[in-house]
């Protein structure tokens, strides 16, 4: 026997026909919402990685819903590298001010002015980022520390638990990663450790754009197509400055592009675009056959094994 409210799917569409189902979107965003509850529930002192890159914006705009109408119970992290869009850094500001959040700041130029790290041959900090932030991580005592990534965007992120365990010195080992059946999440750790937490572990690079456009959600905007200063370097189009490039054999050319992710300025490319509006980026994504991170981050690009190595040393 079935009711109105019973749902049923029809063969081979994926879709159920019951007027009280979740769209993809909302379960996403209900399952994100409980993950931020969970770990306010659990844990003393959580903290949010925040870059103003689009998965960070999309998880702190889901952190607000989660717990609105009162403040968010969470500071923000931002790993500063010296080498970071100006268009972000602006953004990141502004979301701190209009939203009344503490920012902690870990400075990679910090650690180099003392002698703690060193430049790279070749301009990137981004590699750089590991100990100001498992250092700050530390110091701080937090606990819980809320990442934007995906399984979708990288093979070593893909193997990656929604709560996944770092042991005392900040290092991932996937053969500790713990089950995580009917949505039930471990937050058990020793003194010392802690636990980085993905709310965002099972969207899609798609999913993240359409919630941007359902939720009218601000981005910097180098995510929508520009006419910016770029140079060719290893297949890609990266933004000249002090960091290093280009080097007296590359040429500068203006170019209409925009960003699908945003990192260090010495690693992160832009694409080719003309997707000024969020319609066109939502079509230009939906034909898209390589990730993000996959066609524009030349850090994921130095091995096979690349972000795996650096994410056992305690990257994201």
């Amino acid at each position: 026997m079935t009711t109105a409210a019973t749902s049923s799917v029809s063969e081979g569409s994926g879709e159920t026909d019951s007027p009280y189902a979740l769209s993809h979107l909302d379960a996403l965003e209900s399952e994100a919402v409980h993950i931020f509850r969970e770990v306010a529930g659990e844990f003393e002192k959580p903290v949010i990685l925040f870059s103003g890159g689009k998965d960070s914006i999309v998880m702190l705009h889901l952190a607000l819903k989660a717990f609105a109408p009162a403040p968010v119970p969470f500071s923000l992290l931002h790993v500063d590298t010296g080498h970071n869009f100006p268009e972000v850094i602006d953004y990141r500001d502004r979301a701190v001010e209009r939203h009344g959040l503490r920012l902690h700041v870990a400075s990679v130029q910090d650690y180099i002015d003392a002698g703690k790290l060193k430049e790279r041959p070749d301009g990137t900090r981004n590699p750089l980022q590991t100990v100001p932030l498992t250092e700050k991580i530390q110091s701080e005592r937090f606990d819980a520390v809320f990442g934007g990534g995906r399984r979708d965007e990288e093979k070593a992120r893909a193997k990656e638990r929604v709560f996944s365990l770092r042991d005392e010195f900040s290092q991932w080992d996937p053969r500790r990663q713990r089950p995580e059946l009917w949505q039930l999440y471990n937050g058990r750790h020793a003194p010392g450790e802690h636990v980085r937490v993905f709310p965002l572990s099972n969207w899609t690079e798609l999913d993240v754009w359409q919630y941007i456009a359902r939720e009218n959600i601000e981005l910097p905007e180098i995510y929508y197509a520009h006419e910016r200063p770029v140079f060719s370097r290893n297949g890609m189009w990266l933004t000249a400055g002090d960091w290093g490039g280009p080097k007296d054999s590359e040429t500068v050319e203006t170019r209409l592009i925009r960003y699908r992710t945003v990192g260090d300025m010495s690693c992160t490319g832009a694409v080719d675009s003309d997707a000024t509006t969020i319609e066109k980026v939502i079509a230009e994504i939906a034909a898209s056959r390589l990730t993000e991170r996959g066609a524009t981050r030349a850090d994921d690009k130095m091995s096979e094994a690349a972000m795996e190595d650096r994410k056992r040393e305690g990257y994201f």
